[in-house]
Order: structure tokens, then sequence, then C-alpha cells
């Protein structure tokens, strides 16, 4: 599932960085702080497991990732960037209940990461919880900063997607048509596929996901739509399909 791992990367959860303090010391959190106040060999040693499990975790080795997480979490076990990273490992292998469990440990140490945030969010969409998950996309989209279009495109587009799900249509419609071919993003073809796939119409659904990856030739850009259609149940996931809904 590239689509947890991609947008970690992009909002930066995936890095030592977080552990870092800020500039003023009065704006760290307390988990920086406690992380401070350990002996330099010790934080040395977290920050080499933390990067090991980071390396692995993108070479989809989920358990050896998940090992090198359980022995950074003896030396230190307040880090958010690292419950994050666990919780996505749980992504991969489908434990969402322990995946949730990890994101919202994390967001208790760091509530204003929106990166935490989102993927709580993603939790409840795959997971098939299309109101709630709604509920979280819709506060996670009004607090993404500018210059941050396709992260918010792709939120947009997930909530376009719950609202189907919640039978809103007028509300998909007006969405499916908010941007133009012209945007920097698939959210166009992935729309106007979206719609395609609703009305049973297979065909023109995938020529419109063609001419996304006609377009959009890296496919580390179309990745994360594609997953959201899979997860969604449009295109057949190789994890079969979930029976409960919510």
């Amino acid at each position: 599932m590239k689509r947890f791992l991609l947008l970690l990367l992009i909002t930066g959860a995936v890095s030592f960085a977080q552990e870092q303090p800020s500039a003023a010391t009065d704006e760290m959190l307390p988990s920086q702080q406690a992380f401070l106040n350990l002996a330099e060999e010790e934080r040395k040693e977290f920050a080499e497991l933390f990067t090991e499990a980071t390396r692995l975790f993108r070479q989809k080795r989920i358990f050896e990732t998940l090992e090198a997480i359980d022995n950074a979490e003896k030396i230190f076990d307040q880090s958010a960037a690292l419950l994050n990273l666990k919780g996505s490992c749980y992504v991969e292998i489908r434990a969402f209940d322990k995946a949730m469990a990890s994101f919202e440990e994390a967001l208790e140490i760091d509530p204003e990461n929106l990166s935490i945030q989102f993927n709580v969010a993603e939790v409840l969409f795959v997971s098939k919880q299309w109101q709630k998950a709604h509920d979280k996309l819709v506060l996670v989209l009004a607090r993404v900063p500018e210059g941050r279009d396709s992260f918010a495109r792709l939120i947009e587009f997930k909530v376009l997607l719950c609202k189907s799900k919640l039978g809103l249509d007028e509300e998909v419609l007006i969405l499916a048509e908010k941007y133009g071919y012209q945007d920097d993003s698939p959210y166009y073809y992935y729309a106007k596929a979206a719609l395609a796939y609703e009305s049973e119409d297979l065909l023109e659904a995938e020529q419109w996901l063609a001419r996304a990856n006609r377009i959009f030739r890296d496919p580390n850009i179309i990745a994360p739509w594609q997953d959201t259609l899979v997860e969604f149940g449009y295109i057949k996931s190789f994890y079969g399909s979930d029976e409960t809904e919510s």
C-alpha cells in the first residue's frame, strides 16, 4: 500500500527531525524535551534505530520495521513520529485496530500533527467507516497549508467517495466538477472515473484512468489515487473485499 508511505514522506512524519527541538525551548513538545533529557548515547542509538526502521519500511520489510521500532521504543517510547510509522506498518498488514491505536497514541503526544490526523482518517476510510472518515477528512482538509495542492486534492477525492457511499449524490456531482483537466493533479480524471464506476460503465471508467496514466507518467503520483479506488472497491483488491461497512 504505497499511499501511507507516500503521504508520510510528503508530510515529513518519517523523519527523525521531529524529535529535534524548536528554535525556542518554550516551543518544544513535552516529548521533545523528554528526548533531550536522554543521555547523548541513547539519543544517538534511538536515531540510528529510527533511521533503520524508516529504511526497512520503504523496502516494505514490515515485520523487520516493527522489530526496529520495538527496539527504539525500549529507549524512548514518547516519539509521535515513531508511533506514526508503527501505525503505518500495521496498515500495511491490514491490522487496522492496531494501526488506529498507534495513531491515536501519537496524537496524544502531538495533537496538531497533520500527517497523523490524516492517517487516522485513512484508517477510517480503508475500514469503510464512511461517515467518520468523511468528517475527519473534512477537518484535515481545512488544515492543509497553502502550496500543498496535490495533498489537498487527494483528500477532496476521498471526501467525494465518502459522499458517494453516504448517498450525497448532488454533492458528489459538484465535487466532481470542481477542477478541470488543466489541474496539476489527477483529480479531474479520477473523479470522472469514479462517476463512471458508480454508473457501472467500466469501459468509460478505464478510459478515464488510462488518460490519467498518459498525462501523469510518474507512478508515484498515480499510486495513491489508484490505491484509493482499490480500497474503495471500484478496482479489485489483492486482499479481497471487506464485508462490513459503517
